[in-house]
């Protein structure tokens, strides 16, 4: 007498239809989800689809000094070993972006080779070595500000060494920069332990903060023979050769063994903190025009403030808040200026 588990039973039959049922409604589920994402994006404007990328941009530019912070709580990890981790994930994504922009252009000369070179120790290699160590001894926070002062930087070497009008919004602009600087300064001294810590990390930062006005400030021209992607890719490999020459002096390659959240941060980094937000930024520059990306991207120094609040617990005052609020101006009348 068949029992009723056989799989010709009323009831296993019965099953077996509810289970396609059920199968067929969580599959029809899915693609419903799926199509109602993208109508909801192809619905959005032109506007708002580049504020949502612009938006994004800023989050994930923000993030870099968060995943460099939790890194270094993961294990004792140097600079320049979680630097060189970030570059070997991130030279992949660029060469597989930039493949075709490799191809096409015109023939490198000299000159363009000594730009480049010059262009990937200051921007990719010594702007990111100085931040990454100056990360080491104050809050991601505090980081973030002073290195968002770079454009006061490219306006100030204009002024010293081309010749460029220096007007009454450019003072104000510095006056409420560097003030705003000097506010959170003091607050993160008022609750650090050890003061010359501070000091020195607030040092190596503001000289990364340099390092990369110099890039900015000079890659225009280079940019424009060359093609924004295929100059981006070149720099990359420039910059990733010198942080690895530079890592196998001061260590061995057997110290690139680090534990498994290590080399996920540097994945992080390199995927959310370098290709992505490049990636979106240039489509928001494309929906939206430059200055209205520039001024969402305002947001970098807030959203990293909040996220080291929320992940890494470090201390958020009110006079933080106002300092931030001071350099954002700033950096306001520096853009329209």
């Amino acid at each position: 007498m068949p029992s009723s588990s056989d799989t010709d039973s009323p009831y296993s039959s019965g099953n077996n239809h509810l289970k396609d049922a059920k199968q067929s409604a969580e599959e029809s589920a899915e693609k419903s989800a799926g199509e109602s994402v993208r109508w909801r994006w192809s619905a959005l404007s032109s506007q708002h689809k580049g504020m949502v990328l612009a938006v994004l941009s800023a989050l994930g530019f923000s993030m870099k000094a968060i995943f460099v912070k939790l890194a270094y709580l993961e294990a004792p990890v140097d600079a320049i070993t979680l630097l060189s981790i970030r570059m070997f994930f991130a030279l992949p994504m660029f060469l597989i972006i930039g493949f075709t922009a490799l191809r096409s252009g015109p023939a490198l000369t000299q000159k363009d080779w000594g730009w480049l070179i010059f262009l990937g120790l200051t921007g990719y290699y010594g702007a990111s070595i100085l931040d990454f160590m100056g990360l080491e001894y104050i809050s991601s926070g505090l980081e973030r500000v002073i290195l968002f002062i770079y454009p006061t930087l490219v306006v100030l070497m204009g002024v010293v060494f081309l010749g460029q009008r220096f007007n009454r919004k450019i003072l104000w602009a510095l006056l409420l920069s560097y003030a705003g600087i000097a506010l959170v300064f003091f607050s993160d001294l008022r609750f650090s332990e050890q003061s010359s810590d501070i000091w020195l990390g607030a040092g190596l930062v503001f000289a990364s903060a340099v390092s990369y006005a110099c890039y900015s400030g000079l890659s225009e021209s280079t940019i424009k023979r060359l093609g924004a992607m295929r100059f981006s890719v070149l720099a990359m490999m420039v910059s990733i050769c010198a942080v690895q020459v530079h890592y196998l002096i001061v260590h061995p390659v057997a110290n690139l063994v680090q534990p498994l959240p290590v080399y996920l941060y540097g994945l992080a980094m390199a995927l959310f903190s370098t290709v992505l937000p490049v990636l979106f930024q240039s489509s928001a520059i494309r929906y939206i025009g430059a200055a209205r990306t520039v001024l969402i991207g305002m947001l970098g120094p807030v959203m990293t403030i909040l996220a080291g609040w929320w992940l890494l617990s470090e201390q958020v005052s009110a006079i933080q808040l106002v300092g931030t609020a001071l350099v954002l101006a700033g950096i306001y009348q520096v853009k329209h200026s």
